[in-house]
């Protein structure tokens, strides 16, 4: 068993779709117009045969306050993989993405946190080499 799709909550879907391309980089597998909204979803760059992200939209009441309740509590709704934290968080401050937590360095892991700017907040996670054999 694999992961093959998982989602994060956006409030506007064409919004989302610009910044997780345009910004962090993903590629488009899937935008199929269904209606008021859309089944889209975005794969990696690096992996574009592995997990989907789908942008799925938070019409109904109880994915919104789902969501809101995660912002408003700084909670991340996803948490994207990265070689370089600090790298990264260089490159997305560039082009104007807002983080809520600058790199931080938990023992193992070195985290940050920034606004999707369509409602959530995304961690992004550095495994750091550990010792031993």
């Amino acid at each position: 068993m694999r992961i093959h799709l998982t989602s994060v909550v956006v409030n506007d879907q064409q919004k989302a779709l610009r910044f997780y391309t345009d910004i962090l980089g993903f590629q488009v597998k899937h935008n199929i117009p269904m209606g008021e909204y859309a089944w889209i979803t975005v794969v990696s760059a690096e992996d574009p045969d592995g997990t989907e992200l789908l942008l799925e939209p938070d019409a109904h009441r109880a994915a919104r306050t789902f969501k809101e309740a995660l912002m408003e509590d700084g909670i991340p709704s996803a948490s994207f993989a990265v070689d370089d934290v600090e790298a990264e968080h260089e490159r997305l401050v560039a082009k104007g993405v807002k983080f809520v937590q600058p790199p931080k360095d938990l023992g193992t892991v070195i985290t940050a946190v920034f606004d999707d700017t369509c409602g959530s907040l995304i961690q992004i996670l550095e495994e750091k080499q550990q010792g031993g054999t």
